[in-house]
């Protein structure tokens, strides 16, 4: 597997003109000038609403399991939340815990590597 790094070169004026303008921080701006985004993309990623994410139910299977998480908060089941140890699989497993554990069940976390 050959992989090639490309390498961006920064457009520090457009990240001056965007930490002033967003006040945010030199690197936040130098990440969005990197990324090349318009005035609106940029207000939605520094300001996002719920309007701004993803239809969830677009992911395969996605009713099928909130059935099935529905079910077991109603029966009280123990629950095993499998997610990546990684930083997104961590974060997303902890909020589902702690969703699952304010309904009173039982929750057991494990990561794969």
């Amino acid at each position: 597997m050959n992989k090639k790094w490309q390498y961006i070169e920064n457009d520090k004026e457009l990240a001056k003109e965007i930490s002033k303008k967003y006040n945010v921080g030199i690197i936040t701006a130098q990440i969005l000038a990197n990324k090349k985004l318009n005035d609106e993309q940029i207000k939605i990623f520094l300001e996002p609403t719920r309007d701004n994410f993803y239809d969830p139910f677009l992911l395969p299977n996605m009713e099928k399991a909130v059935d099935r998480i529905l079910k077991a908060i109603e029966n009280k089941e123990k629950v095993v939340i499998f997610g990546d140890y990684d930083v997104d699989g961590i974060t997303s497993t902890t909020v589902l815990k702690k969703f699952l554990e304010e309904r009173e069940l039982e929750v057991r976390i494990s990561h794969s590597k």
